[in-house]
């Protein structure tokens, strides 16, 4: 008898294999619409690093929050964003989550429980911290998520966040994308002692680490902490080893990278890995796996016409949603 990855049901590897090509090729798109210059201002992409996004939200409930990053298209794609409106709103159209005020790094969305993208370095932490405090009180049974990058935890806001979990037993993951730059500066060059999950370890929290290359191994961890949290018995800390193929921003050309470096981390592509697995186990031929390539294709496609036929926001339209 064959064994699934995992063990887990082949409608379930399929939806998360779907899920990890909308992300990359959403985020393909992406790039080839700001090297046209078609998207106003920066673009983040997080092409590369699909496990982390897919498999933690895969553990999650559908109003379960997420607070995330400024690298953060794939989270939103994972936790249940159209492609469409999240493209719109990335080009800065009428049709868009924020009806294209908000543009890449401040989409959100409260049907999904989606706090929101972030351009502050560890901005989403506090966010998501409070919304398992609001959880907690209310009884709900909720579990928020933060992601964030190994750029943040240098910030002091994310050892407050954690230190005010442990204490309170709140039920959030702080999940780190370690890929290993901060913009453009290797992590070893500015996170002094040992190990990340240290971070974490220092509050009793539980900190593992994880091959973010690896979706079966990230879905793992997140399902045991999701049920931790649930169950009221407090905050986990997961450190996700991955990578981003691009740079900082979808300009960036990358000089501070080694080739060597590249091509290691290329080889473990978290999309291919379980492709593969999927074959060997009997899950989906190779034929079956193109097909859902091309439907994907077309999805992605279709967004990329729906938002730009999309208008752009009306000026006499400027003082609507906004809070007094």
């Amino acid at each position: 008898m064959t064994t699934t990855p995992g063990g887990m049901p082949a409608h379930e590897l399929l939806a998360i294999y779907r899920a990890m090509v909308l992300i990359r090729q959403f985020e393909e798109q992406v790039r080839r619409l700001a090297a046209a210059g078609v998207i106003p201002g920066l673009v983040h992409l997080c092409a590369g690093q699909e496990a982390t996004a897919v498999g933690i939200c895969a553990a999650l409930a559908p109003d379960d929050v997420i607070a995330s990053s400024h690298r953060g298209h794939g989270h939103c794609l994972a936790k249940g964003a159209s492609a469409d409106r999240l493209m719109a709103e990335i080009l800065g159209r009428q049709a868009g989550y924020c009806r294209g005020r908000s543009g890449s790094l401040h989409v959100s969305d409260a049907a999904t429980y989606n706090l929101g993208t972030n351009g502050i370095v560890g901005g989403g932490v506090p966010l998501a911290t409070g919304a398992a405090l609001s959880a907690k009180v209310r009884g709900t049974k909720q579990v928020a998520v933060c992601f964030f990058g190994d750029g943040a935890l240098n910030q002091g806001i994310v050892f407050e966040a954690m230190n005010m979990a442990a204490i309170w037993a709140l039920p959030v993951l702080f999940v780190c994308e370690n890929n290993g730059y901060g913009e453009y500066t290797a992590i070893a060059d500015v996170a002094a002692g040992r190990s990340l999950t240290g971070r974490g370890e220092v509050f009793d929290i539980p900190s593992p680490m994880i091959d973010g290359m690896d979706i079966v191994a990230v879905h793992d961890a997140a399902r045991i902490a999701v049920e931790r949290a649930r169950g009221g018995s407090g905050p986990s800390f997961l450190v996700c080893n991955t990578w981003r193929y691009g740079g900082h921003h979808a300009g960036d050309k990358q000089g501070y990278k080694d080739r060597d470096e590249i091509a290691a981390w290329e080889a473990k592509d978290p999309i291919l890995r379980l492709a593969r697995e999927l074959v060997a186990a009997g899950v989906a031929d190779r034929a079956a796996l193109d097909a859902i390539g091309r439907d994907v294709a077309s999805e992605v496609k279709a967004a990329v016409d729906f938002a730009r036929a999309s208008p752009e926001p009306d000026i006499a339209d400027l003082r609507s949603q906004v809070f007094a």
